[in-house]
């Protein structure tokens, strides 16, 4: 299979970038997508040109590094899958791709493909964390969680952090990723504590950060690879109403 890539092409996060047009040649139907990005890095550096600069780790789906626009779409076409699990029969030989970095005023371009996603570790680290004593790990169902709220403490866990839900908001919200982070803990008996303060806490790191407002377009949703359900931030905008109204104020300490 052959493909014609246009790729976004940026050297410094302060720089001018633009699109560069490259050949993929002799791409099997197997390769993922990042396999046929290190076909054509190998390329270009035999020919004395810069590699194309992209995030990865596992390339398993699970680290959430890898993610880029593919054609307009995060992660490209197919649903549930990050860009490391797309794979190039997924496309028809001869397309056009055109390959671009996440676009959110939060996540600035550092080169090329790679974005900064320091934001969300600041989401996190403003109340995505139990820090009340619960002492040694209990024996198993020495705390009882009914079973409906296990699952959906772990299907919000799932969350990855990749950041597709910024990039498919037309707003570029982050309100999916910090209504999984802050929804796996409220679901859980050790996480009911902190709830309403980790609510306010989040959600403004949130707003601080540059992140859009959610207002329910639902395009978040679609573009996770997890297919973490936009109910998780009605979750997390109750509690924001319930803690507001119980007085609870936000702490800038």
């Amino acid at each position: 299979m052959d493909f014609t890539l246009h790729v976004w092409r940026q050297g410094t996060p302060g720089s001018k970038g633009d699109f560069e047009t490259y050949q993929a040649k002799n791409v099997a139907p197997s390769m993922s997508f990042l396999d046929m990005l290190d076909l054509v890095n190998e390329e270009l550096t035999r020919d004395g040109g810069d590699p194309i600069a992209f995030e990865h780790d596992c390339r398993e789906g699970i680290c959430g590094s890898c993610g880029m626009m593919v054609n307009g779409m995060a992660h490209g076409p197919e649903d549930l899958v990050t860009v490391c699990q797309l794979h190039m029969r997924s496309f028809s030989d001869g397309d056009e791709l055109w390959i671009e970095p996440w676009r959110a005023d939060a996540f600035p371009v550092m080169r090329d493909l790679v974005v900064d996603r320091n934001a969300f570790d600041r989401i996190i680290e403003s109340g995505g964390y139990i820090s009340v004593r619960t002492g040694s790990a209990p024996d198993a169902n020495a705390v009882p969680v009914p079973k409906p709220d296990a699952d959906k403490a772990f299907d919000a866990a799932a969350c990855i952090g990749c950041g597709a839900c910024v990039a498919a908001c037309p707003n570029a919200s982050a309100m999916l990723f910090t209504a999984a982070k802050a929804g796996h803990l409220s679901y859980l008996p050790q996480g009911q504590p902190e709830r309403y303060e980790r609510a306010i806490q989040m959600v403004h790191q949130h707003d601080e950060e540059g992140f859009g407002n959610c207002t329910n377009h639902g395009a978040c949703q679609e573009a996770c690879p997890k297919g973490i359900s936009v109910d998780y931030i009605s979750r997390l905008n109750r509690d924001v109403l319930r803690a507001r109204l119980a007085g609870v104020a936000f702490d800038s300490t």
